[in-house]
């Protein structure tokens, strides 16, 4: 037996694990007894990360549709076929008639070759990560604000924090290593406020569990400033130092009031003044939130960064923001450049100087338009001027949370996905190419903390399948480019180039030392802990300040209950990794044997009083449409809501028509049946 130290794949985190091979299979996974995220500790899903490479349903030949069914095809016929269309479809309508998205699941190297491959070969900036429920809103918050677009503190530095927030994530369900993290700080001394609309298990063992009505974090936030500066708890020298456009946000602060926040959210104005003093008297506190759409609108999130800037809880261990995700590489699909308005290393593509730096690199004219995002590309209706799709690794006809991507799919002229499996999505492909699986290829990923890594190769590609960078390589050859990329370090070398602060990265970089954090330059290459350790910008951030929300919650007694999506331990029907490993299939879908056809979440008091029980059919009526579904009574869910999990699409899409804005929640009334 053989064991390679790796990297999780199936989430943000970026555990550290062990691969157990005989050399022909993957047979076993366990933890990293030494890496710093998770020091011997992996969820259910790391525990069995191996199996999704032996599923026998793989793909293992390229796949061209004529005449409405799918023919196995040669590499060299693949290629062909998509250099000819690709260049036709190009040359007689225009780049902007093609667009290319990868999942946040992509590597580094084929996120970074994706878009070169639509800016240089083809001449577009419509290219962008299929992020299904989360949108990039954080990334260009953080921009604005701090001017890095990341977590700014390693994971493990939450031991070292005196109180932790956690706002709109269920750590316990959705990322269980840092919900460890957080709760043995709390036992080893911190402050642990939650707050959510759900009371989950994290909350459960909250000192401070604000239980917020869906939508108010604004509100919540902003009495929380208000607390903060009429106690004299700001840190009034980190403000003069480090940060501008206070007296703007201050003046917006003062519209604010804590009786009527606390009506307006629906927790005790106690509890609100008792989280802003517990976070501001912290000699180091962090902020932990989901960077999910369905959780948080763009001033939600500028509202957590104000709160950060106000009390100085930045530059400093244990001391920072932490944009979480679930996906276990949106940060580096973002770093590369997967973005339709900033190119590698988060240049504007409008900016003439950033433009030219890889322009120099490339040897190309680029783009100066920003391109068209995901959320456009796959709506309802899908742009006029579309043509052809690239996806890799995305399936945006089971998880995309917004538009109806099938029918936008079908109105092309060409979609082709990249992939393991025949996913719904790749039954509306018209050329559909394997990929290699986790554990048959060396590539690398960059996790929340910002933490870049490698994923080893244990065993050679599956017969058939191709690393998607090398994919990409040999059809830009086809077309004429001069590639020469041998492996996907050399990919890496030139990233080096293109991103700035991962300059000092190579693959004999990472090798050691479980990876490096960016910042990791040519006079850095141990790479950054936390952001700004060095020192603080002078003067480097900026405050936003956000006007008060009306004073009232206005409830209509016809619906009176407001939805909120989120996600469940039990969502593996939309995730295509999940479904291909049968230990997490039994173990995910244990609940679901009680509500086979899924289920929505109610209080237990609001179920009483309309008289449903546990398990009962329940009709949801909006007022855009009606959903039918089953009922699961639980005292997890705030009274005045329905919980809907990411699984149950006829729900979503019955109750919102399709809607992509959830800037408010939607309200909707329910009756038994």
């Amino acid at each position: 037996m053989s064991h390679t130290l790796t990297t999780c794949t199936f989430c943000g985190v970026g555990c550290g694990v062990y691969l157990e091979s005989d050399g022909e299979r993957i047979l076993g996974a366990y933890p990293s007894m030494s890496h710093p995220t998770n020091q011997g500790r992996i969820c259910v899903r790391g525990w069995n990360v191996h199996e999704v490479a032996s599923s026998a349903d793989r793909l293992n030949t390229p796949l061209l549709r004529r005449e409405g069914r799918f023919d196995p095809v040669s590499w060299e016929t693949a290629f062909g076929f998509l250099a000819e269309r690709l260049l036709a479809i190009r040359d007689r309508h225009g780049p902007e008639a093609l667009a290319f998205l990868v999942s946040p699941r992509c590597s580094n190297e084929e996120s970074y070759l994706l878009q070169k491959f639509a800016r240089k070969v083809i001449g577009t900036n419509n290219v962008d990560h299929g992020s299904g429920v989360y949108c990039n809103n954080s990334i260009n918050v953080l921009l604005e604000m701090l001017g890095v677009p990341a977590t700014t503190n390693s994971i493990a530095e939450l031991s070292r924090s005196d109180a932790i927030i956690v706002d709109g994530i269920d750590l316990g369900r959705q990322l269980p290593t840092v919900g460890g993290w957080v709760l043995r700080a709390k036992l080893g001394g911190a402050r642990l406020i939650v707050i959510d609309s759900r009371r989950h298990r994290v909350a459960e063992s909250a000192d401070l569990f604000l239980q917020i009505r869906p939508g108010t974090e604004v509100m919540l936030y902003g009495a929380m400033a208000k607390v903060i500066l009429d106690r004299g708890l700001a840190n009034a020298g980190f403000i003069k130092r480090h940060c501008r456009d206070y007296q703007v946000f201050l003046d917006a602060v003062r519209q604010y009031d804590l009786l009527t926040a606390a009506e307006y959210c629906g927790v005790p104005p106690e509890l609100i003044e008792s989280a802003a003093r517990t976070y501001a008297a912290a000699r180091t506190a962090s902020l932990l939130y989901s960077t999910g759409i369905e959780n948080r609108h763009s001033d939600g999130i500028r509202a957590i960064v104000n709160l950060a800037l106000l009390t100085g809880n930045l530059g400093r261990p244990g001391a920072g923001l932490y944009a979480l995700t679930e996906q276990n590489n949106l940060q580096g699909v973002c770093d590369m450049g997967m973005l339709p308005d900033r190119l590698p290393g988060y240049a504007a593509v409008a900016d003439p100087a950033g433009r030219e730096r890889l322009e120099q690199l490339w040897q190309c004219r680029l783009p100066a338009q920003a391109g068209l995002g995901t959320r456009t590309l796959l709506g309802d209706p899908a742009p006029a001027a579309l043509r052809a799709l690239w996806l890799c690794r995305y399936d945006p006809v089971s998880t995309a949370f917004f538009g109806e991507a099938a029918k936008s799919l079908d109105k092309l002229d060409l979609v082709v996905v990249q992939h393991l499996f025949l996913t719904e999505t790749a039954q509306h492909a018209h050329v559909v190419l394997p990929l290699t699986a986790f554990g048959e290829e060396q590539v690398s990923f960059t996790s929340t903390d910002r933490r870049v890594q490698l994923a080893e190769q244990v065993l050679p590609p599956r017969p058939g399948s191709m690393t998607a960078w090398r994919q990409l390589t040999r059809l830009a050859q086809t077309m004429g480019e001069d590639w020469p990329y041998a492996s996907a370090g050399e990919v890496m070398a030139e990233i080096g180039r293109a991103v700035p602060f991962y300059s000092g990265v190579t693959y004999e970089n990472l090798s050691r030392e479980y990876g490096r954090q960016w910042p990791c330059t040519l006079d850095r290459p141990l790479g950054t802990q936390f952001l700004f350790e060095d020192g603080l910008p002078e003067s480097g951030f900026r405050f936003k300040p956000i006007p008060r929300p009306s004073d009232s919650v206005s409830i209509d007694p016809e619906f009176p209950f407001a939805l909120v999506f989120g996600h469940s331990l039990y969502y593996w029907h939309q995730n295509i990794l999940i479904k291909h490993s049968e230990t997490l299939k039994r173990e995910y879908r244990i609940l679901l044997l009680d509500y086979p056809n899924g289920f929505v979440e109610i209080n237990d008091a609001d179920a009483r009083q309309l008289r449903i029980r546990d398990g009962q059919p329940v009709r949801l009526f909006s007022t855009t449409g009606a959903a039918t579904s089953t009922a699961r009574v639980t005292a997890e869910v705030r009274g005045g809501t329905i919980f809907v999990p990411f699984f149950v699409r006829e729900v979503e899409r019955e109750l919102t028509n399709g809607r992509q804005d959830l800037e408010s929640p939607v309200r909707v009334r329910m009756e038994g049946l």
